[in-house]
């Protein structure tokens, strides 16, 4: 087994086109590790580096302790699963699974033993004669994983695997693949558009934009203290609202002017050099609920019945934002009210600077004095 390393990686396309810059990342022996982001951020491009498919314009690959940039694919020891499966329709599922084996000369009693395996593992051991036509689309993606997994590589690549395949699908192979990972204990690196994938499959999650890296840290890192904006906006469904915001001292502290109302900040973030700037205020549809008395006017421009739950789309004065509330406390929505109240929980709220997008800190919390501490 071995972990990845990644150091100053580039891809420049035809002297052209910068695909990832200063690209930076270690990835842990037995890790699993996902690149998340937009359609056309890089990962992809990053996951055809590991594997050999594309040069390295500049930088340092090494796969364990062996740097690995004009090592050829074949002798790097690693899988990879595509998001096509590729599989060879005129062969067996068997013939699939046995084709990598069969080019490196391994024995036959040793083919077998080793496919068979794997088909049990991923429970197609009655598939093994079929030809891929005739299988569904979560078949021939266990067959393509299964072809990885008789190699015993080093680490285990996956380019967007689940994405052909439909909803309750997709919900059904991510458990089977947390099970796989926690049975085969390798080294995975995973790269996904879809942040549920990224959120429940990934010990870390790395988040790109235009080619490089947005933020590193686990999914609840991720979530709960995005590095930036972009980040703010890309993980979380549906997405965090953004208002234009100020932030000034009272009597009581600080507050925050946004939506027409000066509402009170938490403690943590006053400070004197925040007094009078201008910032984006963050908060996610989830940490914004219905308010009987008091709360902000908000007026409903469309609500969507979810089940347990009502996505509330509302307007404050010219500011559209959402709202995830639960369908109980949301009796009177599902009416005909044209108007809620709402209340956000400060103690949820992000801030982040309007010109650079980086989230502002939030203070820490005193340490406490000794007699505190032993009181």
């Amino acid at each position: 087994m071995a972990g990845i390393t990644m150091q100053g990686i580039r891809k420049v396309y035809d002297k052209t086109f910068l695909a990832v810059d200063d690209f930076n990342l270690t990835v842990q022996d037995k890790e699993f590790v996902v690149l998340v982001g937009p359609s056309g951020c890089g990962k992809s491009t990053v996951l055809r580096m590991i594997a050999g498919l594309e040069e390295i314009t500049a930088g340092d690959l090494y796969i364990g302790e062996r740097r690995v940039n004009q090592v050829e694919p074949k002798n790097r020891n690693i899988a990879m699963v595509f998001q096509n499966y590729a599989l060879y329709p005129h062969m067996t599922v068997y013939d699939n699974i046995a084709f990598g084996l069969r080019m490196r000369h391994l024995p036959r009693r040793e083919i077998d033993a080793k496919v068979r395996q794997a088909a049990e593992i991923l429970e197609i051991s009655d598939l093994l004669k079929r030809k891929p036509k005739a299988l569904s689309g979560g078949q021939r993606q266990r067959v393509a994983i299964g072809r990885a997994i008789v190699r015993s590589p080093d680490v285990f690549l996956m380019d967007e695997p689940l994405s052909n395949l439909d909803a309750k699908l997709r919900g059904q192979m991510r458990t089977e693949l947390i099970q796989l990972r926690r049975t085969l204990d390798t080294t995975f690196v995973y790269v996904t558009h879809d942040q549920t994938e990224a959120m429940t499959l990934g010990d870390r999650i790395v988040v790109m934009n235009e080619g490089h890296i947005m933020q590193t840290g686990t999914p609840e890192e991720v979530f709960s203290r995005p590095a930036n904006r972009f980040v703010a906006g890309f993980i979380g469904t549906p997405q965090m609202n953004f208002l234009p915001a100020r932030i000034e001292r009272t009597e009581g502290g600080c507050a925050v002017c946004a939506l027409g109302r000066s509402i009170a900040l938490p403690a943590c973030f006053d400070r004197p050099e925040l007094s009078g700037r201008e910032v984006v205020l963050g908060i996610r549809p989830e940490h914004i609920t219905l308010s009987d008395d008091g709360g902000i006017p908000a007026a409903v421009v469309v609500k969507e019945l979810l089940g347990s739950t009502v996505d509330l789309h509302l307007k404050v004065g010219e500011t559209l934002l959402e709202a995830i509330v639960p369908t109980a406390a949301a009796a009177a929505v599902l009416g005909e009210a044209p108007t809620v109240r709402i209340a956000p929980d400060m103690a949820q709220v992000h801030l982040f600077d309007p010109e650079s997008g980086e989230r502002i800190a939030e203070s820490a919390a005193p340490e406490p004095d000794e007699a505190t501490a032993n009181a």
